[in-house]
This record gives C-alpha cells, sequence and structure tokens, in this order.
C-alpha cells in the first residue's frame, strides 16, 4: 500500500495484522531508518511503524521558534506529509484513536505542531525535546479537544536547541485542550533520548493499551 512513496519507512507487524500504528518523526540531520530504530527500544511488539523522511534529512530550515514564515513552505510541506500518513493508516483500517506518534528534537517539535492542529482522540504522542513551533505561538492554528489523549513531552534543562519555557507553554496549551499530559525535564541531560525517558514512554504512552 505504501509502495508508491519511497519516502516513507516501514517496519513492525503489517498494517493489516497490526492493533495499533506508530508514526515516528527524526529529528534535524537525522533519518527515517534511525528514528524507526527506536522502536528496538520501546518494544512495542502489536505495531505497524512509520517514518517519513525528510528532504535533506530536514523538515523546515531554521529553528523552530524563528518566525514561522522564515521556515515555510517547508513546514506546511511537513505537516501534509503526515496528513497523508495518518489519512493512509486510517484507510488501512486502523482507527485514529490507535495511531501514535513518536518524535525526537525537530520531530518532537513537529509531532506536537501536527497533533494540537488537529486535536483529536489519538492513541498517544511522544514528544521528545520539543515544543510548538514559531517565534509566537499562533493560538488560531489550535482548535479541538484531545479527548484525553496521553500525551508525554521530556526535555532537557538547559537544552541548547529547545527552551524550557517554549515546552512549559506548549504543556499549558495541549492541557488546556484536553489531553492527559504529562511533562518530565532533566537537569543536564543532554540533547539525546535518555534510556529513563523511553522507559517513561513505554509506562505512560505504549503500555496503557
Amino acid at each position: 500500500m505504501y509502495t508508491h512513496n519511497k519516502n516513507i519507512i516501514t517496519a513492525g507487524v503489517p498494517v493489516a495484522e497490526a492493533k495499533r500504528a506508530i508514526v515516528f518523526l527524526h529529528g534535524r540531520g537525522s533519518t527515517a531508518e534511525d528514528i524507526i530504530s527506536l522502536n528496538n527500544h520501546l518494544k512495542v511488539d502489536d505495531a505497524a511503524l512509520f517514518a517519513p523522511q525528510a528532504t535533506n534529512n530536514s523538515w523546515y530550515p531554521y529553528s523552530f521558534i524563528s518566525p514561522v514564515e522564515q521556515n515555510q513552505p517547508a513546514l506546511d510541506s511537513a505537516l501534509t506529509v503526515i496528513k497523508y500518513l495518518v489519512g493512509e493508516i486510517i484507510s488501512s483500517g486502523i482507527p485514529q484513536d490507535k495511531i501514535y506518534f513518536v518524535g525526537f528534537s525537530q520531530g518532537a517539535c513537529l509531532t506536537l505542531e501536527y497533533i494540537t492542529r488537529n486535536a483529536a482522540r489519538y492513541g498517544g504522542a511522544v514528544a521528545f525535546t520539543g515544543g510548538l513551533i514559531g517565534k509566537e505561538i499562533n493560538m488560531r492554528n489550535y482548535k479541538g479537544d484531545f479527548q484525553q489523549t496521553p500525551i508525554l513531552i521530556t526535555t532537557g534543562d538547559p537544552d541548547p536547541h529547545v527552551p524550557v519555557r517554549r515546552v512549559e507553554v506548549s504543556e499549558g496549551i495541549i492541557k488546556k485542550m484536553n489531553a492527559k499530559i504529562s511533562m518530565k525535564i532533566y537537569a543536564g541531560r543532554v540533547h539525546t533520548i535518555s534510556q529513563k525517558e523511553i522507559e517513561l514512554a513505554r509506562q505512560l504512552i505504549f503500555d496503557e493499551v
């Protein structure tokens, strides 16, 4: 079903047999293959896995807290890639409330931006070091109701790319939209995904099923 799109890597359980799906979004300079391999640590064994590959390994050119206009049209294009992928997953028989998202860094920002612009009941989402996108947050972009979707945001303090304040503001917005949100800030953690974060994601997001 996905052979027409060479930019989407798949793994895990065949979609026709899967109980759920996970969309993985890689960080700047990384690859779809790299982020999808994160499931070797998350160990979700009943899911079809999907990871789109960004052009030139970047979803948008500048920092996520740059003015949105500077990151266009790449940002809109990236959001559209996710929208179409989610549509294909649903059309394959996996309902929206069984679709999960996992992103790191730039992919975490993109994860939060997509689900908050399209708030609904999803299986869950994990943003490893990310926040909502834009120099100023445009609240007009965010409508809908998460219907208690479990969402986890983690970050380090300080992080060289993601200010803690933006993570906190993002958490507040998403919480008001009726998400079951958890936030964990790790003092002194470098820009990576730690084993503690993986264990927290498994506990709060993936083991709920």
